[in-house]
């Protein structure tokens, strides 16, 4: 049996390893968790004797197949619960990762399947993205950060890098919504800070934080 904290310790590691081929460190475990990294190395151990992580003290840790199976099933969930949140209840975009927080520990296959059926099969969350299928298999995607695209070219926004609520809520202020039609307007030589239009009138100043953390690809 994985309690529900084990299964969001195999989610944050499973997100820090699709950063970086390094083995990831207690402190940025602990870090994500806001946890003590002595707890930290607790949970890892007990991850260990499971089977779930490959983890030695001092050297970092990683997931074994198994934990990464665990991991897929937990972001699977958690994507499809915010689906259904803004398609079928209304919620803002900005409003669903704690809910979905909770709902992503039900443990019941049938339902997963029978939501995912319902929502018609998405392969992208409302933050723009992948939802694992049911083999753990993610869709391809390809985006850029918003950040490195040059003046005057246009893409299309297509997801977020930071889900928190602050970030999410000015996006939505500026009208940065998934599908938008972004063009570079001007780029800040001093700090990399951007001026854009989004497909309105108006044109936005935005950082170089932001625009780092807004996924595009090309039209």
């Amino acid at each position: 049996m994985i309690s529900f904290t084990e299964e969001n310790y195999l989610k944050i590691i499973y997100k820090l390893s699709a950063e970086t081929e390094s083995e990831i460190s207690t402190n940025a475990v602990a870090e994500l968790t806001q946890t003590k990294a002595a707890s930290v190395t607790d949970m890892l151990r007990k991850l260990s004797e499971k089977q779930l992580v490959s983890y030695q003290k001092y050297q970092g840790v990683r997931l074994t197949e198994k934990g990464a199976e665990v991991a897929l099933k937990v972001i699977r969930k958690h994507r499809l619960w915010e689906v259904f949140l803004v398609n079928k209840l209304g919620f803002n975009w900005d409003e669903v990762h704690e809910i979905a927080e909770e709902l992503e520990h039900i443990n019941s296959e049938e339902l997963v399947q029978r939501l995912d059926e319902f929502l018609d099969y998405p392969q992208f969350d409302p933050h723009g993205d992948p939802i694992p299928d049911k083999d753990g298999k993610m869709p391809e995607l390809g985006y850029k950060n918003l950040s490195g695209i040059a003046i005057n070219q246009t893409v299309v926004m297509m997801g977020v890098a930071q889900h928190s609520t602050s970030f999410l809520q000015y996006l939505a202020k500026i009208g940065m919504n998934l599908g938008a039609n972004v063009t570079i307007i001007e780029i800040n030589d001093f700090d990399k800070s951007m001026t854009i239009n989004n497909g309105g009138n108006s044109n936005y100043f935005i950082s170089h934080e932001v625009a780092k953390n807004i996924l595009v690809k090309k039209k």
